[in-house]
């Protein structure tokens, strides 16, 4: 019984591509690190806070992706591409998925709730945005946008889980996030270009051509940078973090190189390679700046 049920999570935990939480965490950690600077790092329990940031984080992401196979399931059958994923290939069940994504939902709530009680009342809003993506694909071709903004809320997030309160200049980092995700979004969907015409489903690809839409994915990207610029401004960060924009910014132009509207061959490399570097050297150059760095740019 203990085994099959270890298998079945090591399936569910493929399936939603555990691993990729390390797209978004360490943005949720620069939120962390700046709202506790405004602290001056004087917190009362700094690391059952980063702890719970972190399972925050998790569950709400596990929640999200379980909950976006399972909605996906009967047009995962039918696109070549993901038949072979574990629900229409009948790997898992969705009986099965479906109590995973319950425990994970509930571990986020206790989670926000030991946090401060700001981020308990504004648990189910974050936890419906994050989950009701799966269906924007349905009606919008702005669902790229949209799960940018499911991601680009953990900086935020985890401002209000340091300080209980909201300072508007970290929207600016969700901004970015937002666009960032969105904009490689929009390079994996053109992989579907041809299944999202033929059975309805909306995205830019889909709606303009894959060439136009790659054009757009650097638009937002290129403003991504502009967003990042903005907020090494306002909390007056300094060089460390000016050259982890500069690699931000080279990864990104790597990221684009890779992909053309008559070659998606590398679109993987694009989208995870590319993509979870940029995340974690983004956070390093920072974290090195908010911990060590002074506060006179600019």
């Amino acid at each position: 019984m203990l085994g099959r049920l270890c298998k079945k999570l090591w399936l569910v935990l493929e399936m939603i591509k555990f691993e990729h939480s390390v797209f978004a965490l360490p943005f949720a950690m620069t939120g962390a690190l700046l709202a506790a600077r405004e602290r001056n790092f004087l917190l009362p329990r700094p690391g059952w806070t980063i702890f719970w940031i972190i399972v925050a984080m998790v569950a709400a992401r596990s929640a999200a992706m379980t909950f976006n196979r399972i909605a996906d399931a009967e047009l995962d059958a039918l696109n070549p591409r993901t038949r072979n994923r574990h629900l229409p290939s009948g790997l898992l069940s969705k009986r099965f998925a479906w109590g995973f994504l319950i425990v994970c939902a509930a571990i986020f709530l206790l989670a926000a709730r030991a946090l401060n009680p700001l981020c308990f009342r504004l648990a189910p809003v974050a936890l419906a945005v994050v989950l009701l993506y799966s269906y924007t694909k349905r009606f919008t071709s702005l669902s790229h946008l949209v799960l940018g903004f499911a991601l680009g809320i953990s900086p935020a997030a985890a401002w209000i889980a340091v300080t209980g309160s909201l300072d508007l200049r970290i929207l600016w980092l969700t901004a970015a996030v937002m666009l960032w995700v969105a904009g490689f979004d929009i390079i994996y969907a053109c992989q579907d270009y041809e299944f999202d015409r033929q059975h309805g489903l909306f995205s830019i690809p889909s709606r303009l051509g894959i060439g136009r839409a790659l054009w757009i994915a650097r638009a937002f990207h290129l403003v991504m940078v502009g967003c990042l610029l903005v907020l090494v401004a306002k909390f007056h960060l300094g060089g460390p973090s000016l050259l982890g924009l500069g690699v931000v910014a080279a990864l990104l132009a790597w990221e684009h190189s890779l992909v053309r509207a008559d070659d998606l061959s590398r679109v993987d490399a694009a989208f995870f390679t590319a993509n979870g570097l940029l995340s974690v050297l983004f956070s390093l150059f920072w974290a090195v700046d908010i911990l060590f760095g002074s506060r006179g740019w600019g």
